[in-house]
C-alpha cells in the first residue's frame, strides 16, 4: 500500500473531481491517495463522488491553511 498526493486548491468544479478521478485510477487497490482541496463545492463534491464511485474516503480534515482541506481517499 502507498500514498499519493494531489493538489487541486486552484481547480474548480467540475475539474476538482475529474483529476481526483485520474489519479485514483492509476493507484493499485488499497493505495491512498491525500487530495487537497479548497472548501465549497470541491470540499462537499469530491468526498461524495469519490463515494458513489466506489472508493472509500477515510478521512476529511481542514489543513493549517484556512480554507483548505485534505481529504484522504483510498481506492
Amino acid at each position: 500500500m502507498a500514498t499519493f498526493n494531489l493538489d487541486i486548491t486552484k481547480e474548480h468544479c467540475p475539474m476538482t473531481f475529474v483529476k481526483t478521478k485520474i489519479e485514483l485510477a492509476k493507484l493499485q487497490k488499497g493505495d491512498i491517495l491525500n487530495v487537497s482541496l479548497s472548501a465549497g463545492e470541491p470540499l462537499e463534491n469530491v468526498p461524495r463522488s469519490a463515494t458513489e464511485q466506489g472508493f472509500t474516503v477515510l478521512s476529511v480534515a481542514e489543513t493549517g491553511t484556512k480554507g483548505i482541506f485534505n481529504v484522504e481517499i483510498q481506492k
